[in-house]
């Protein structure tokens, strides 16, 4: 499993706690320093069974300076990947990348029903 996460994040922190706590092994990413490529992304997102707009960190500054808002709207989903993968602060976090499925998040009950 890879694990990918901004280490200053809360909620990363939260989850890198749970799966340690669970000893679930995992790959450590970071998510500044090695931010998804379009591939990846594009993968991961059909993997996860969700749309693009949920792998966007929402919350983010980056996001908001960005006004992804209303942008997001009126943007194919290639130009939405492209964009997530030109800054890892637009992705949120954590992720749990693993060969069938892709938790986007931390929700600890999704994460003990499918880790």
């Amino acid at each position: 499993m890879i694990f990918v996460e901004y280490p200053k994040c809360s909620t990363c922190k939260k989850a890198k706690g749970w799966l340690d706590e669970h000893q679930i092994t995992y790959e450590d990413r970071h998510i500044v320093e090695k931010n998804p490529t379009k591939e990846e992304l594009k993968i991961w997102i059909e993997r996860s069974g969700l749309e693009i707009k949920r792998f966007f960190n929402t919350s983010g500054l980056k996001y908001k300076e960005l006004g992804l808002k209303d942008k997001l709207l009126s943007l194919t989903d290639d130009e939405k990947i492209a964009l997530l993968a030109s800054d890892g602060m637009l992705v949120k976090r954590p992720l749990a990348v693993t060969e069938n499925q892709v938790l986007v998040g931390f929700k600890e009950k999704e994460w003990e029903a499918l880790l």
